[in-house]
């Protein structure tokens, strides 16, 4: 290649023309001589495929950008499957349970009238207290003729109610006293449960005569009269009777049997000041049990009856 400035660039465009025309000349008569033969065969030939190249830019033009093949569309893969979840296993069925039905209440009761206790009358001063198989049908076998005294220093006035009562005489001295009419107790008890009497108040003794020496007495039990008005036949040395009943004045002792004899002389004293004039016989009714001579809470109520 030459290495020219102006005059170089002149002179290599002149032989690049005079080239140019001989080769246009060249080539216009090899399609003249083609062309002959052509018609001397009868027929033309078909005109050959031109591949066609790009021509070379001009000198100092940017070569053409190369076209654009477009993109060959790929077909998108599909994405990796995913692994499909098997369903949860449905749960076990519930079975429904029975319901129970609610517990029915009972129905209320209608409330029963309360019946109140019987009241037992309460004694008047001077007056005997009812006994309890009037108030309640059942006879009482501590029952007391004329109530319970309270205070031995006491004087009570009272009036004796009579009493269906089981009888049993005799005499003791006074040494023997306490210890006969226990005694006595004993048997009028065993002879109301053999010919089936109930007891109806507590033992009583009637003292009828006394002496220096001793006494003698009627030991009495009150007993129930069976529905009739008549008692069963009892032994050969028991009777029925009836207990004193009328007005009275009442002692009370709370001390040893021993010492009886002061309270005794407590109603002599008593009588004198109120120049009372009573009958010879009194009685006494034993609150507590005879069982001892000595006992300090022996309880008696003595009974003296005025003229």
């Amino acid at each position: 290649m030459l290495r020219c400035k102006g005059a170089n660039r002149v002179k290599l465009r002149a032989v690049t023309m005079r080239y140019s025309r001989i080769c246009v000349l060249a080539l216009a008569g090899l399609v003249s001589a083609s062309s002959g033969m052509a018609v001397a065969q009868g027929r033309v030939a078909p005109p050959t495929a031109v591949e066609s190249a790009p021509l070379a830019p001009p000198p100092g033009a940017a070569p053409a950008a190369p076209a654009q093949t477009p993109p060959v569309p790929v077909p998108e893969q599909p994405g990796n499957p995913q692994p499909v979840q098997p369903a949860p296993p449905a749960p076990n069925p519930v079975t429904p349970q029975p319901v129970q039905p609610a517990p029915s209440l009972p129905a209320p009761l209608e409330p029963q009238p309360v019946q109140p206790p019987p009241t037992l009358p309460v004694p008047q001063p001077g007056q005997p207290s009812a006994p309890l198989q009037q108030q309640t049908g059942l006879p009482d076998p501590n029952a007391t003729l004329a109530g319970k005294g309270t205070d031995s220093s006491d004087v009570g006035e009272v009036t004796l109610a009579p009493k269906p009562v089981m009888v049993l005489s005799g005499q003791a001295s006074w040494d023997q006293g306490f210890q006969k009419l226990a005694d006595s107790f004993k048997s009028l008890r065993a002879e109301a449960q053999r010919t089936g009497l109930a007891v109806a108040g507590r033992p009583l003794t009637l003292f009828v005569e006394t002496s220096d020496d001793g006494f003698r007495f009627e030991a009495m039990l009150p007993v129930a009269i069976p529905p009739g008005g008549q008692a069963p036949a009892l032994g050969t040395d028991f009777r029925m009777g009836t207990s004193p009943a009328g007005p009275a004045l009442r002692f009370l002792h709370q001390a040893p049997y021993d010492d009886i004899d002061s309270t005794y002389e407590t109603i002599t004293a008593y009588l004198e000041a109120k120049s009372i004039v009573v009958k010879d016989t009194f009685l006494e009714e034993y609150v507590s049990d005879l069982t001892d001579p000595g006992d300090p809470n022996l309880e008696i109520n003595v009974y003296v009856q005025p003229k």
